[in-house]
């Protein structure tokens, strides 16, 4: 299904998701102030709420001048309507008067896609099985997970081989949540490969007494947002995001953020990877890897090249799992992953 929002028309639908597209468009169309957003659950209980549409308003139209979107310009929604991200990229286009190509959330949203769009969301598992098909997006935006350093690399492989390339892409990771309606900040993967975010303007970002990331964009939101998220903020405008803080592992006194360690096994490893902390009587947590996939011969050489910040960083324990739990997102739920294992 497209959607032509510069004209008043709306297709008719004909699949359950094109049905809620439509639904929410029309909701969005109403009299009331307000619409509601569920949580994806990453960070907490599943909740609903409600946030007023001028709000969002602001969210898309800073969205689409950073980017350059312009009437007329086409963009592709690939993800589910009931959570933020998906209600946010209908309200850009509506916003800005783009030609919306609706596709159903899948892990493999793009995969008939023979068109060039000039704006895409995915998360990093659709952008994982898509990367064939990246080419044909000028500006792509990946949220709802951190995006792997073995991603990143396929990334740029798959824009840098001659036969593929055939737009001037731009790349980018978010950072964001419900709360702020979708992302506050941007950090650039490809072309150029960046390590820190950069705010968005109308954003204050702070720490708190934890080290963790306060935000303040009262057009977004009213309140100061305190997150569970640890960061290094470089300037004003610019942090880096090193982990959660919720998730830090405490082994023999040495606290171990495993978000850090899993990007240095992901430079080694294409399979997806979460360090862990299980009870242990004597280091308290004992350190374990957890790998998706099937144990290989070829997989543990791989591990072993591994260079760890020092010998009390290495797992006490690998273990490999068919399948990570994970939530609507994509995210691993690392709470459902550790109960697997115990």
């Amino acid at each position: 299904m497209k959607i032509d929002f510069s004209t008043d028309q709306l297709p008719a639908p004909t699949t359950d998701f094109e049905r809620q597209v439509i639904s929410f468009i029309q909701e969005w169309q109403d009299d009331s102030r307000t619409v509601k957003v569920q949580t994806s659950g990453s960070t907490g209980t599943p909740k609903v709420f409600e946030i007023e549409k001028q709000r969002m308003r602001h969210s898309a139209n800073r969205t689409c001048d950073i980017l350059g979107l312009a009437s007329g310009d086409s963009a592709l929604l690939c993800l589910p309507v009931d959570y933020i991200s998906g209600k946010m990229m209908i309200v850009r286009a509506i916003e800005r008067k783009l030609k919306l190509v609706v596709k159903t959330p899948s892990a493999k949203p793009i995969e008939d896609l023979m068109e060039e769009v000039d704006f895409c969301a995915m998360s990093p598992l659709q952008v994982e099985n898509s990367l064939h098909k990246i080419h044909l997006i000028k500006n792509l935006i990946i949220g709802g997970a951190a995006v792997s350093e073995s991603l990143k690399t396929k990334i740029k492989l798959s824009l840098t081989d001659d036969l593929q390339f055939t737009t001037d892409n731009h790349i980018y990771e978010t950072y964001g949540m419900s709360e702020t309606l979708s992302h506050i900040a941007l950090k650039q993967i490809y072309p150029i490969a960046e390590d820190y975010f950069k705010v968005l303007g109308g954003v204050e970002i702070s720490l708190d007494e934890r080290n963790c990331l306060q935000i303040f964009a009262p057009d977004l939101n009213p309140a100061l947002l305190k997150t569970n998220d640890l960061v290094e903020i470089t300037n004003d405008n610019e942090f880096k995001f090193l982990g959660r803080i919720d998730n830090i592992i405490n082994s023999a006194g040495l606290k171990i953020q495993p978000e850090q360690l899993e990007n240095l096994v992901k430079k080694e490893v294409g399979n997806e990877v979460a360090f862990v902390g299980i009870e242990d009587e004597i280091l308290g947590q004992k350190l374990v890897l957890v790998i998706e996939g099937v144990e290989s011969s070829a997989l543990n050489q791989k591990l072993g090249t591994v260079e760890y910040p020092t010998k009390n960083h290495l797992p006490k324990v690998i273990i490999f799992i068919a399948k990570f739990p994970r939530i609507p997102n994509g995210k691993v739920n690392r709470k459902e992953l550790l109960n697997l294992i115990q």
